[in-house]
């Protein structure tokens, strides 16, 4: 039996669909939720304790420590699948030939290498290479009508974007890059596509949902998806959903032959009264996998790796609306069990879970959009009320 390693932040989901194929699974993540499953060949970095702090993610992670306690697995696996947080650039070139899907990224990973790249071909925001905050704001003075956001060359999850004002004093990493970009307010779209060596192929496409999208706080921390997408789920008054389906499809396959995308990707848009702006391509397996495989009622993982072998499965029609909603903790807590049948990546049970780092995810799905609207939401009023009630004083 081929070995198969999926490795990357959180690999909870991808672990569920793996183990119904034929590989023997090894897995490699950061986070350690009580529901993942429990594998012979399994690493983890963050070990929930009771009473102990989990941290704080984007001070704690770093996935140079994913690859260097992989290594043994590295060398034993037939093939790898990185998920969110693990570029196949980390890998060394012999390796990066084990790896199902893209290989070489760093023309998309790197977001003003990716802005010139599409530019004169594609509608996406004016974006410029910076060298600190200050250089921002000079270059901005010469539009004081357009609007900016400083966020990091590389990275995803909406982490580390700051909107810019004339009077914005906040540092940048100095271990980072960063690019000064037009910001485009609109709505956050999304498309997932599957890629083989001869065939580009859309399977849905999504709303993508922001923090400011319930909080109108400028931030923008990726909090979840709805799909399909269709004029209840879009979740605003749009003229012609169709033609906005049928446009995003037509873009993100033309993106996927551009940059020859190989597996499943995603490519993610704001749309506006002046059109349909392309912001990034995520070359790797996106964070709609389980609403994907809710709605259709596949095996993601597998369509994944048929892809990078050069076979499309067929698409199915969507039999359910899906919607997955991320809660990040409204206060630093100690988890207790929540009795919710839709919730997901739970913490373990005493471990403290520090204010804004993600707490859980509730993922749904029904026939009728209103009825699992209202379930999602009801259920994130439970969990925050229930975080609440278990919180915990700093020490």
């Amino acid at each position: 039996m081929e070995k198969l390693l999926l490795i990357g932040t959180n690999t909870r989901s991808m672990l569920n669909s793996a183990l119904k194929l034929d590989y023997d699974i090894f897995s490699t993540s950061y986070f350690s939720t009580s529901d993942t499953p429990q594998l012979t060949n399994q690493k983890i970095i963050l070990e929930e304790k009771d009473n102990e702090s989990c941290g704080n993610f984007e001070d704690n992670f770093n996935s140079s420590t994913i690859l260097e306690i992989s290594k043994d697995y590295i060398d034993e696996v037939d093939h790898i699948i990185p998920i969110s947080g693990i570029s196949p650039n980390e890998f060394s070139k012999k390796n990066q030939k084990k790896i199902l899907g893209n290989k070489n990224i760093e023309n998309i990973e790197d977001k003003h290498e990716f802005y010139q790249k599409i530019k004169d071909e594609f509608n996406t925001p004016e974006t410029f290479l910076i060298k600190d905050v200050d250089e921002a704001i000079e270059i901005s003075k010469n539009k004081p009508e357009v609007k900016y956001i400083i966020k990091p060359v590389k990275g995803s999850g909406g982490y580390d974007i700051n909107l810019l004002n004339n009077d914005s004093s906040f540092q940048l990493n100095d271990s980072k890059k960063y690019i000064l970009q037009e910001y485009i307010e609109g709505i956050n779209l999304s498309s997932s596509i599957l890629g083989s060596r001869d065939m580009k192929k859309t399977i849905m496409n999504s709303r993508l949902l922001s923090e400011n999208d319930f909080e109108k706080n400028n931030a923008f921390l990726y909090i979840g998806n709805i799909l399909p997408l269709t004029n209840e789920s879009i979740l605003t008054n749009v003229k012609d959903i169709d033609e906005i389906n049928k446009k995003m499809i037509k873009t993100s396959e033309d993106l996927a032959y551009k940059f020859d995308l190989i597996g499943s990707n995603g490519v993610d848009y704001i749309l506006n009264e002046n059109g349909q702006y392309v912001i990034e391509i995520n070359p790797r397996i996106q964070g709609t996998f389980e609403c994907i495989e809710k709605s259709l009622e596949i095996n993601m993982l597998d369509a994944h790796i048929k892809a990078c072998q050069n076979e499309i499965i067929k698409i199915p029609k969507a039999r359910y609306y899906s919607y997955k909603k991320i809660i990040y903790s409204p206060c630093r807590n100690k988890y207790e069990k929540i009795n919710l049948d839709n919730i997901y990546d739970l913490p373990h049970i005493g471990s403290i879970t520090e204010k804004r780092e993600p707490l859980l995810t509730i993922i749904d799905r029904d026939n009728d959009f209103e009825k699992l609207y209202k379930k999602v939401e009801n259920s994130a009023l439970i969990v925050n009320k229930e975080a609440k009630k278990s919180q915990v004083d700093a020490i």
